[in-house]
């Protein structure tokens, strides 16, 4: 495990200047745009959800990334399930800074927490055939018995602004820290918004799963969110549509950068 001074943060962006991965959004949808729901449990969704899996993770990914990132609440849905944090009250203070337990992992699976609220029981992580090294995303609000918490665990973190996150300095850091040249964005659908608004999203792949449930509440693709988003619109230009087994569909769309500042 190495101590990494939070340098960045004491040197300044001005001053650090780091190129942030290439990110592409990745997410399977119903054929009306929801990224979760009733309709992952028809028939017809079995194959698309084994061709998203397959584009990212197989054998032969397509992108060849080195993590992926989704937010506190799609890390506690699929992983954490709302486990509470083990802290110790009286843990010793930790070192300023970042904490990479794992630089050269190779494979990362990185999650937004800012206040450091998720409850992990391992550093390591496992998504079907994929094997994952653990990176907490944070921010100064996080307390120091959570950073010893993940200390205790061997799972790493960065830290990436003070009450609010920076999400370019925390991509700056997971390329220096962990040399993630590549990151799949992976919801929910908040996240997957505000970092194409941010001009942090430079592609979107969509597989598409041809059924729907129709339902009012369940979230969508994109969704904006006030004070991290909002509604004002974005364009995308097609790179490629593609028919998939069992009548999926597969796009994958460049995110248009006019008026979306640069990441």
């Amino acid at each position: 495990m190495v101590h990494v001074a939070d340098a960045m943060s004491v040197i300044g962006k001005e001053q650090f200047r780091v190129t942030r991965p290439y990110i592409f959004c990745h997410m399977m949808t119903s054929l009306d745009g929801k990224i979760m729901g009733n309709y992952m449990n028809h028939p017809a969704a079995a194959e698309a959800g084994e061709a998203f899996y397959r584009i990212a993770f197989g054998e032969k990914p397509y992108y060849r990334h080195q993590g992926w990132l989704s937010g506190r609440v799609t890390t506690d849905d699929n992983f954490t399930f709302y486990e509470k944090p083990a802290l110790e009250e009286n843990a010793l203070p930790v070192p300023d800074g970042d904490f990479a337990a794992q630089p050269d992992f190779g494979m990362y699976y990185v999650s937004i927490d800012p206040a450091g609220r998720l409850g992990w029981k391992d550093a390591v992580l496992h998504y079907e055939t994929t094997t994952a090294h653990v990176i907490e995303v944070l921010t100064a609000r996080a307390s120091n018995t959570y950073k010893s918490f993940l200390r205790r665990l061997g799972i790493s973190y960065i830290i990436a602004g003070e009450e609010t996150l920076d999400a370019t300095l925390a991509l700056q850091k997971l390329r220096a820290l962990f040399h993630i040249n590549t990151l799949m964005l992976g919801g929910g659908a908040v996240l997957n918004w505000s970092f194409i608004q941010a001009g942090l999203c430079d592609e979107v792949s969509v597989v598409i799963a041809p059924c729907a449930d129709g339902s009012a509440s369940a979230q969508t693709l994109f969704m904006e969110k006030p004070g991290i988003s909002d509604d004002t619109a974005a364009g995308f230009t097609l790179l490629e549509a593609k028919s998939l087994p069992g009548s999926a569909v597969w796009l994958r769309y460049k995110v248009e950068r006019q008026g979306i500042p640069q990441g």
